[in-house]
């Protein structure tokens, strides 16, 4: 069957439910994870979903910080949620989906930012985010990753040349350095993962799903980053029907600095058009 998912870092839930309804009822996505809610289950505001008709409703969240969410208008016939690190922090949560005369494994990750100075040594939340990487490697291969699956979310890691505005300049600046982003490539190998993203948009084009708050005009600067990804295995890589940046988003009133990402699965494989089927809003 078909299916649309989408994938959103809100920067804090309860600040923002407002920019997540209006998101909803513009676009209707089957599915939505949303990385960084900053709520704990007891705070969720599983009432604005369930009035749209998302009843289904997985929260792994902890107070004030992190916390990662799936909200559905399918339900689920499993749900889970791991541990990185030893940490005890709410960074994955993961459901089944049922697809026709099978099922679809969607995981939602929310990895360390890991902090200012690209240096394990001397910094313990880049060393953290490095381990976390390293830990998502190991488990996301072989049977895990030998079926039906999308990975989505907040990875934060801007892994090709033209996913940050400057290549050159952002070497040095953690989300982009090679240690990042060849550790995100071996996640990304280690499990036959497909770039949805990059599927539809050449790599030689310019793709950001984040723009920092520290721009007085994040339009005229246009100083973006992609750290928003959508992943599936191959045994879906063909029913990829499109993918959409919703980057007027980053215009709304009081917004995330991320933006939401949207892909659409077909029931069945698809014959792509490269003229219709990626869609980046203006950042209006």
């Amino acid at each position: 069957m078909s299916v649309t998912i989408a994938t959103w870092n809100i920067n804090s839930l309860r600040l923002r439910a407002r920019l997540v309804g209006r998101f909803l009822d513009r676009h209707r996505p089957d599915v939505l994870c949303l990385q960084e809610i900053k709520t704990p289950e007891q705070f969720f505001p599983y009432a604005m979903f369930r009035r749209r008709g998302y009843d289904h409703i997985l929260v792994n969240g902890q107070k004030g910080y992190h916390g990662v969410a799936i909200i559905s208008k399918r339900p689920f016939t499993a749900t889970a949620t791991r541990g990185f690190c030893n940490k005890g922090d709410s960074r994955h949560a993961s459901v089944i989906l049922p697809d026709g005369d099978g099922d679809i494994l969607l995981h939602n990750f929310y990895v360390p930012a890991g902090g200012d100075e690209p240096d394990p040594a001397v910094n313990p939340k880049f060393a953290h985010k490095l381990a976390f990487l390293e830990e998502m490697r190991l488990w996301l291969t072989g049977a895990e990753t030998d079926r039906r699956a999308i990975l989505v979310g907040d990875l934060n890691v801007a892994p090709e040349v033209n996913d940050v505005w400057s290549h050159r300049q952002l070497l040095r600046v953690v989300s982009h350095t090679p240690v990042e982003t060849e550790n995100l490539e071996r996640i990304r190998a280690a499990g036959g993962w497909v770039d949805a993203l990059r599927r539809f948009v050449p790599p030689e084009e310019k793709l950001y799903t984040w723009w920092s708050y520290r721009a007085p005009d994040w339009r005229k600067a246009n100083k973006g980053r992609r750290l928003d990804h959508i992943w599936v295995t191959p045994h879906l890589a063909d029913r990829l029907e499109g993918i959409e940046i919703v980057a007027a988003a980053r215009g709304w009133a009081r917004p995330s600095d991320h933006v939401p990402v949207i892909a659409r699965l077909a029931s069945h494989e698809v014959t792509r058009r490269p003229d219709s089927v990626a869609t980046v809003q203006p950042a209006l």
